[in-house]
């Protein structure tokens, strides 16, 4: 018999598993009177992924790990019209700092995490304010048809794919979208998508691809800070306005295609902004000793 503990003061279920079997581990019930969601979860290693849902709670998580895999840290708390919920999930041994330092920069790695699996499933009948922290692994995150108000991701050593698998965009306009990589690397595909009006950027070590090759739904800002690491940005069509503006050192390494011409020190358009510079896509970029490239879509 699987062991199964209920703590409804919580508002939480944790449900025993068999070990390499994907079962329920936590779920997080709506509250009528919440109109806004702030999610924040956490987890330091494993496989991750988190999807849609149509179901009307606001938080389903199941793993293949028994109890004594992992530790957890959960809060719940109804502030006004908000929920609030944090749920921090923490591998009893996982990779240390160094582990994931040789990983990173010289190819070492262990397999501590990587048959660690965690599927978390949001609700798209509520809006989210999102944050996402992963340690080191791998994450998938699928945000088709969800209403995101603000979405903050940071990765330290992990490897995030970040997306819109279904190609459905965002149900609302998106204040910001806030993306931070140390060691690891973030992709980000069809962000207009996100419908997000403001995009920032934070690169230390690692890497981070943005892909703008669609043209964004609302107008969008981009402010990016590069440290030692390397940004990609894949443009938009020639039809999009583009304004560019870097502010770069002599340790660092700018490349941007023909399309973006230079008009004045460190600013580049394309063709398209002199005919519609309010609507323009616009970058605002720091770089010390990194990397950025921009890159024009495939069609």
């Amino acid at each position: 018999m699987h062991k199964k503990i209920w703590l409804t003061c919580f508002g939480i279920a944790i449900t025993g598993i068999v070990c390499g079997q994907i079962k329920k581990q936590f779920t997080v019930e709506d509250a009528q009177a919440c109109e806004n969601i702030k999610l924040s979860l956490r987890t330091n290693s494993g496989n991750c992924y988190i999807k849609p849902s149509q179901n009307p709670e606001i938080l389903n998580v199941f793993s293949n790990q028994t109890e004594t895999d992992y530790a957890h840290n959960f809060r719940k708390e109804v502030k006004g019209k908000t929920c609030e919920v944090l749920l921090n999930l923490e591998e009893t041994q996982t990779e240390s700092l160094g582990q994931s330092i040789s990983a990173n920069f010289f190819g070492v790695a262990e397999k501590t995490s990587g048959d660690k699996l965690w599927k978390m499933y949001l609700t798209d009948m509520k809006p989210y304010f999102l944050e996402l922290n992963y340690g080191v692994g791998n994450a998938n995150v699928d945000l088709s048809g969800l209403a995101i108000r603000k979405l903050k991701i940071s990765s330290g050593s992990a490897n995030v794919n970040v997306g819109y698998t279904s190609s459905l965009e965002n149900q609302i306009d998106m204040d910001t979208f806030f993306i931070k990589v140390d060691l690891g690397s973030v992709n980000v595909k069809n962000l207009n998508l996100s419908r997000t009006r403001f995009v920032m950027a934070d690169v230390g070590f690692g890497n981070m691809t943005l892909d703008f090759s669609n043209k964004p739904l609302v107008k969008n800002k981009v402010k990016g800070s590069v440290g030692a690491g390397n940004l990609t940005i894949i443009l938009p069509n020639k039809e999009t306005a583009v304004i560019v503006k870097i502010h770069d050192s002599w340790l660092c390494s700018v490349k941007v295609p023909s399309s973006l011409t230079k008009i004045n020190d460190n600013t580049f358009t394309n063709a398209a902004y002199s005919k519609d510079p309010k609507n323009a896509l616009t970058f605002d970029l720091d770089v010390s000793m990194g990397n950025i490239i921009f890159k024009e879509s495939q069609p």
